[in-house]
């Protein structure tokens, strides 16, 4: 019987991801798969993604402690056979090398991976290939290739009869981010006769930065590629604007420049390519594409059935859908709603497309059923948010999911009717607010606020020409958006335009403080492990977003007077109203020095500020009593701050104030 396969992070477990398997059919109970002390999770980037994989008898994985690459046997039925094993030594320090986005090559003795190293050569990625044998310890991995500053993507093709099977791999350079500017290689893939070990032949560039031609160059990304069932090569480019699949015509092989464009659909079919491992379209055994497109801020499920030229959509309910993959005829997806978390689902590619086809709602078969839906909460308790566009300043207009405050509890007349606002601000700057159910988001709506999350101009899923707004405009462009979203709603009366607070993480933090200093809007701030000194950013940030600044600023070396201007730090004298500054204390993207410089000048100046700092967190918060924390101490200080009434109402157990807010005697308690 066939197994789907998912993973879960468990904040209650410290943040731990658990790999959980449950057959495709019947009623048997999901079952953990890792045994304690062992998690999936890789650190590839800092970001990772693309921890684990899984073929019959064995999973492979990326364990969260060390950084290796492990292996897990697997019996007939998908239950582990003994313990973990691990396949990969040790780095000559701590986590020295960091493995992701692992695959089985035509060997089964050997995968091939992502391999991130950090040694007295410098920081590098590297694809090599890592022996996976029950039993046998762990060897040195054979390096392939580390021809570029980054690498994703190795994908083992099928095998030609008389001649090595094709490799695929995608790779980029500094300065560029992998949705700027990226390059497909593909190369032969043999083994050595005497003990299997796989062998690279003629790299070659096929597509993208590194081939010459009309539409490559810094102009087209490219992500997801991969193997179709009769031999042919995909891969996802936004070269017509839009992330679509273009396909390269032969079995094999691909000769350069050959690929034409598959789909034209005005949506993305891939997301910025922050992690590893991201999977937005896939191909039954009988040639059916599967895709999610997102369009209008929404994810879109579509099918394109074999031998045929036009999708069809499917009407599933989902406004987010990802982690698609096929085995024979089944299609397995994670997907939400914004009245439901992610769900793991299976569902027949006949059923898909008999559904679509006939214009009715499509069921899947939910393996992995929501959590959240219990205790009490249901539908009536979410707010479904309303797409909204308003003219952007300088012209072209920008784009937000608008949540109005919903409580079951509270009759509509003791709501009041100019309810405070709560502008949240996405982290990347190249990402988008997530359309499912966002239980931060619901937090607030069922305590009275409004909350408008801002797609501004630079956000995914509107085309690469919105996405590059944002080139040398960040601080700019982002903060005239949110203050743009925040007026037409205060104008519009849905809003108390006295009471509107912003909120953002990481560079959501940056813009929040950027509309602190030039934006008299807002009347309060929260930022969680967001950045104050864009220079001192630059000299203490990770290799994978080292250069990603020259594209939102400029190179510093020519625009030093434009960073030093954009940096919240050089202009706190602007700032007037209270700040909540939430940070990681083992936080490598934004370290906790920026928290620090902007919290000390405000208190130095008497504004209201609070600040926590968290042990054992990194770059976004995982573990429970963190997430716990931060949502109560943004809620009593944004309530105490602003005078509205209840602000202590989620202070857990009258243990006291979640935060202590400094300089708080300024504040007007009739405001």
């Amino acid at each position: 019987m066939g197994q789907v396969w998912w993973s879960e992070s468990r904040p209650h477990e410290a943040g731990r991801t658990q790999i959980v398997r449950r057959p495709v059919v019947g009623d048997a109970r999901a079952v953990d798969v890792l045994p304690d002390g062992f998690g999936a999770r890789s650190r590839a980037h800092e970001y990772g993604g693309g921890a684990w994989w899984v073929t019959d008898g064995a999973l492979v994985f990326t364990n969260a402690e060390d950084q290796a690459l492990w292996l897990l046997p697997l019996g007939p039925a998908g239950a582990p056979v003994g313990a973990p094993e691990r396949c990969s030594p040790p780095p000559p320090v701590g986590t020295a090398h960091r493995y992701t986005d692992a695959r089985p090559t035509g060997d089964p003795r050997w995968w091939v991976c992502v391999r991130e190293v950090a040694d007295t050569a410098g920081e590098r990625d590297e694809l090599v290939a890592v022996r996976v044998v029950p039993g046998d310890a762990a060897r040195a991995p054979v390096a392939l290739w580390s021809g570029a500053d980054f690498v994703s993507n190795p994908r083992p093709g099928p095998g030609a009869e008389g001649g090595p099977a094709p490799l695929c791999w995608l790779s980029w350079d500094l300065p560029h981010m992998p949705w700027e500017s990226t390059t497909l290689w593909v190369a032969g893939l043999d083994h050595d006769p005497a003990d299997g070990a796989p062998r690279l032949a003629d790299p070659e560039p096929v597509m993208g930065a590194s081939v010459g031609g009309a539409v490559d160059g810094v102009g087209e990304s490219l992500a997801q590629p991969g193997w179709l069932p009769d031999g042919r090569l995909a891969v996802v480019s936004d070269a017509d604007n839009w992330w679509n699949l273009w396909v390269f015509p032969d079995p094999g092989r691909p000769a350069a420049r050959t690929a034409t464009q598959w789909t034209h659909v005005a949506g993305e079919l891939a997301p910025p390519q922050w992690v590893f491992g991201q999977t937005t379209w896939a191909v039954t055994e009988g040639g059916d594409l599967v895709g999610s497109w997102r369009a209008d801020g929404n994810d879109h499920l579509g099918v394109l059935p074999a031998g045929e030229d036009e999708i069809v959509w499917v009407h599933s309910g989902h406004t987010a859908v990802e982690g698609l993959a096929t085995s024979g005829t089944t299609v397995a997806l994670t997907a939400g709603s914004y009245a439901s978390e992610p769900t793991v689902s299976v569902v027949g590619i006949d059923d898909l497309v008999a559904g679509a086809r006939a214009g009715t709602h499509v069921a899947v078969d939910v393996r992995r059923p929501a959590r959240v839906l219990g205790g009490g909460l249901g539908p009536a308790w979410w707010s479904w948010p309303e797409a909204i566009s308003v003219p952007a300043e300088g012209g072209g207009r920008t784009h937000a999911l608008v949540y109005r405050p919903i409580n079951p509890d509270v009759p509509v007349a003791e709501r009041g009717s100019r309810p405070p606002l709560l502008v949240l601000i996405h982290g990347g700057p190249t990402a988008a607010a997530r359309p499912q159910l966002n239980l931060a988001v619901q937090f607030w709506t069922t305590r009275g606020w409004a909350v408008a999350d801002v797609n501004y101009r630079g956000s995914v899923g509107f085309g690469r020409r919105y996405r590059e707004q944002l080139a040398g405009g960040w601080g700019v462009v982002d903060v005239a958006d949110c203050v743009s979203v925040a007026r037409h709603l205060a104008d519009e009366g849905v809003v108390d335009a006295g009471r509107m607070a912003i909120r953002g993480g990481s560079a959501g933090g940056f813009t929040t403080l950027a509309a602190l200093v030039s934006s008299d809007v807002f009347s309060a701030g929260v930022s969680l492990y967001g950045i104050a000194d864009l220079e001192l950013l630059a000299a203490e940030t990770h290799r994978f977003e080292s250069g990603y600044n020259d594209w939102l600023l400029g190179p510093l070396a020519t625009a030093a007077d434009v960073w030093a201007d954009r940096s919240p730090i050089n202009h706190v004298g602007r700032i007037t109203s209270p700040l909540l500054v939430l940070h990681g204390a083992e936080d490598a993207v934004v370290p906790p020095s920026q928290a620090e410089l902007i919290v000390a000048a405000l208190r130095e100046r008497g504004v209201p500020v609070g600040y926590l700092l968290f042990e054992g967190e990194q770059h976004g918060f995982r573990q429970a009593d963190t997430l716990l924390q931060a949502l109560r101490a943004e809620a009593f200080f944004l309530g105490t701050v602003l005078g509205l009434p209840g602000a202590d109402a989620d202070v857990h157990g009258g243990a006291g104030p979640p935060v202590v807010i400094d300089n708080l005697a300024g504040i007007d308690p009739q405001r």
